[in-house]
């Protein structure tokens, strides 16, 4: 039996490159974003989420659902899965890695495999459609 995990995250792109945050502990770089509390609306998660990883504040007015993408959790077992939907949205403030996050970093095309596998396709998509280096 596979365990899905449900995510939301935040495409932020800036020349070509991709927003990236490293959790402490972790050995590669996530879209930044996490897991719906119970209750939660994905604009919900992504709000609180963000804010948490790198003290910003999403405009939910300016959200654009970017795709959903499904593929094997990072550091989980075989058969746990994660759904990752993806959003684009305006912020205000500066970016600013919080306690919980390592290093932030601008990814481009070529750091696909320092990301972890779900992020693997938005790279993709996101490079297929032009707007990553």
């Amino acid at each position: 039996m596979s365990t899905t995990i449900d995510t939301v995250a935040w495409v932020h792109l800036e020349g070509g490159k991709l927003l990236g945050a490293r959790s402490k502990g972790k050995d590669v770089f996530y879209i930044p974003g996490g897991k719906r509390a119970p209750g939660e609306s994905d604009l919900e998660t992504l709000s609180r989420e963000v804010r948490e990883e790198l003290t910003v504040t999403i405009d939910p007015a300016t959200a654009r659902h970017v795709g959903t993408y499904t593929a094997q959790a990072h550091g989980h077992p075989e058969g746990t899965l994660v759904t990752m939907a993806c959003y684009t949205a305006d912020y205000a403030g500066t970016l600013t890695a919080s306690s919980e996050i390592e290093e932030i970093a601008w990814l481009t095309l070529a750091d696909r495999e320092r990301t972890a596998p779900v992020d693997h396709a938005v790279l993709d998509d996101l490079a297929a459609a032009g707007r990553l280096r």
